[in-house]
Formats: structure tokens, C-alpha cells, sequence
């Protein structure tokens, strides 16, 4: 099928920030594992498997309206030095999704392709319901924990 060059050309910009989330947050998984922050660790890794879900649906379907998809261009990573950084910077990234995203459904609709429109709005749910909304939570609690309670905290098993 033959989509229209503008939702393709968005699709691969989007792409481009969830292969950017996937970096960062291996990188900042890797980082918290080394740490010996395992809760943290096991949510930052389950975030780059759902960054991995949502690039493959683009892939998919940037092939499907007739584009090649782009995996060579990146978003700059911002690696934290310390778990507050860490956090904040991938809610940052989040943010940038969160608007990226509102700014694709409304070229979609545009575009009639409700189809993508409809992806993306899954993914916007994922995004805002689940990945920024925790992350806020864990900078909350930070700031009421403290963070040597925090981290301590994240050093434990799952109950």
C-alpha cells in the first residue's frame, strides 16, 4: 500500500526517538544493574523492551504504507551520572515523546490514516499512563524518601 510520504516521514522521526529511548534506557538498566538497584534495574530494562515494541510497530508499519524505515538516526542520549539524573533525564525523553506523538496523531488525522493514528494513540497511553507517570512517581519519592532510603529501597527483591 502507498501512504502518504508525510506520515512516513513522521513515522521515521518517531522511530528515531524510540530507538533513542531504547539506547538510553539499556545504557541507564546496565547502570542501575551494576549498582545493585535491582528494581530499578528490572523497570528500566521492561521500559526498553516496550521502546523495542514500539520501534518494530513503526518498522512495520513504515514498510506497510510503502517507506523504508531509518534506523541509522538517533535522538542525543542523556546518560545520568546519578539515579535522580537518571530518572529525570528519561522523563525528559518521555516528555519529548509524549509531544511528538500528540503532534503525529494530529498529521494523521490529517492525512485520513486512521490506521497509524490509532498506533500512535496506543503507544501515547503507553507512554503518558505508564513510562512518564512512574517516572514522575519515582522523583516524587525521592523527594519525600530521600534518596539514600530511595535507593536503599531499590535494592530489594519484588515483593
Amino acid at each position: 500500500m502507498k501512504g502518504s510520504q508525510k506520515v512516513i516521514d513522521l513515522l521515521n522521526s518517531l522511530l528515531a526517538g524510540e530507538l533513542t529511548a531504547m539506547d538510553q534506557y539499556f545504557i541507564h538498566s546496565r547502570m542501575y544493574e551494576d549498582w545493585g538497584l535491582k528494581r530499578l534495574y528490572d523497570r528500566i530494562a521492561h521500559e526498553m523492551e516496550d521502546e523495542t515494541v514500539h520501534a518494530d510497530q513503526m518498522i512495520k508499519r513504515i514498510l506497510f504504507l510503502g517507506g523504508i524505515p531509518d534506523l541509522t538516526h538517533r535522538e542525543p542520549l542523556h546518560v545520568g551520572h546519578t539515579v535522580p539524573e537518571m530518572l529525570q533525564n528519561d522523563l525528559n525523553l518521555e516528555y519529548a515523546v509524549v509531544k511528538a506523538l500528540r503532534d503525529g496523531i494530529a498529521l494523521c488525522e490529517t492525512e485520513n490514516d486512521f490506521e497509524t493514528r490509532q498506533m500512535l494513540l496506543k503507544q501515547l497511553e503507553d507512554t503518558e499512563l505508564d513510562h512518564t507517570y512512574w517516572l514522575e512517581q519515582q522523583l516524587g519519592l525521592i523527594e519525600k524518601m530521600g534518596l539514600p532510603n530511595y535507593q536503599q529501597a531499590m535494592t530489594l527483591a519484588e515483593a
